[in-house]
């Protein structure tokens, strides 16, 4: 599996920017995927995770209510939506995938978990 994250920016404080990540491959369906960031000077983070059947879903504390992943797996790709976004949300973003089909929805929030990882793209609040 390839992955392709796109629609990092820069954006104000309060702004909404939603990332994108395609990826290539005719199992897109059978992987979990997710969101990590890394801020500079820090380790990467979880961010949010979706099952490979869409039916579940987590999310960090920093994050939950705040961003929405969802994926449209007719479109091999995953989203991102952020929206109220703050200075502290300045990072890049990277999506991952982890083979979950028949497989339980549990520790998706580590990064060791995810087999394959995109480029990342950068996501700039400024305050």
């Amino acid at each position: 599996v390839q992955l392709q994250a796109s629609g990092g920016g820069l954006v104000q404080t309060g702004d909404s920017l939603r990332l994108s990540c395609a990826a290539s491959g005719r199992t897109f369906s059978r992987y979990n995927m997710g969101w990590f960031r890394q801020a500079p000077g820090k380790e990467r983070e979880f961010v949010a995770a979706i099952a490979w059947s869409g039916g579940s879903t987590g999310y960090s504390d920093s994050v939950k209510g705040r961003f929405t992943i969802s994926r449209d797996n007719a479109k091999n790709t995953v989203y991102l939506q952020m929206s109220s976004l703050q200075p502290e949300d300045t990072a890049v973003y990277y999506c991952a995938a982890d083979y979950g089909y028949g497989s339980s929805w549990s520790r998706y929030f580590v990064d060791s978990k995810y087999e394959y990882w995109g480029q990342g793209t950068l996501v700039t609040v400024s305050s």
